[in-house]
């Protein structure tokens, strides 16, 4: 990324900012998530995603933003009303150790607190059935689950905690379920197989690289197999995206249907953890 692609990207990304009627990308009454691909948590790594060191105040005054709804029972509250929901904590999670709290107390506790709630199937799962509640609803959301395998990448439980392993062996089962499973449905269908990049949704150049971090994924045939069609999309061994949200798209690492350079050393970061 050049100088002035950097200084493009993040002025579109500030050009964002109010969008929401108060200031950090938020409403007033600080609904974090709201407005995404622009909303406070997403705006956060974007921000990183354009090249902007973590020491930025701004980022700074991010992190502090994102903290101040933590609860002392390690829970994120990211809307001032309604329920708190494990997608809400998993996502603040996985912003927070980017931005550089992996040693902050507040945020070991969360992880604790993430170890000591998971579903009987390794995962996370959110107590609210938009869709009904088929059988489809016993399994945990696929997408939760993999924001907290993200953001326990950056910790010291990486590879030393037993029960990340089935959570880890949860999403592997994914890929052979494929069809929508847990209360928000997320399945493993044509909107999934497109790569996207920066990472944000539940989608197979995401599950493939965070999943490349855990020793059990690596040589699992689960994880070769999804490895195997991300490297199918590829041209000239490079990462080409095909599914990038409108909003993005003038962003210098978000053309669709172009060799992405930012995307392709994310490729390059799986390959060597495979090594």
């Amino acid at each position: 990324m050049t100088e002035t692609d950097y200084k493009n990207d993040v002025e579109l990304i500030l050009g964002h900012r109010f969008d929401h009627g108060w200031d950090y990308w938020t409403t007033e009454d600080k609904r974090l998530i709201k407005g995404a691909p622009f909303s406070t948590l997403e705006s956060a790594m974007l921000l990183l995603e354009a090249g902007m060191p973590v020491s930025d105040p701004l980022l700074a005054e991010l992190g502090e933003l994102i903290m101040s709804t933590w609860r002392e029972d390690g829970r994120f509250k990211l809307y001032p009303k309604g329920g708190i929901l494990p997608c809400h904590t998993t996502h603040a999670a996985n912003v927070l150790v980017q931005l550089g709290y992996k040693e902050d107390e507040r945020l070991k506790k969360t992880f604790q607190h993430l170890l000591e709630t998971q579903y009987i199937d390794g995962g996370w799962r959110c107590n609210k059935f938009s869709y009904g509640r088929g059988e489809e609803t016993e399994y945990s959301n696929p997408g939760t689950t993999l924001l907290g395998l993200s953001a326990f990448r950056f910790t010291e439980y990486l590879n030393k905690e037993p029960l990340l392993e089935p959570t880890v062996e949860f999403l592997l089962e994914h890929w052979r379920i494929r069809k929508p499973i847990g209360p928000c449905h997320y399945g493993i269908g044509t909107l999934f197989m497109q790569p996207e990049y920066p990472f944000r949704t539940y989608n197979l150049f995401y599950y493939v690289y965070v999943l490349s971090f855990y020793e059990t994924a690596k040589k699992d045939p689960r994880f070769l197999e999804a490895l195997a069609a991300l490297e199918a999309t590829m041209e000239d061994n490079q990462i080409v995206l095909t599914r990038v949200n409108r909003k993005l798209s003038g962003l210098s690492f978000c053309k669709k249907g172009k060799p992405n350079g930012r995307a392709t050393k994310c490729y390059e970061e799986i390959l060597r953890n495979l090594k």
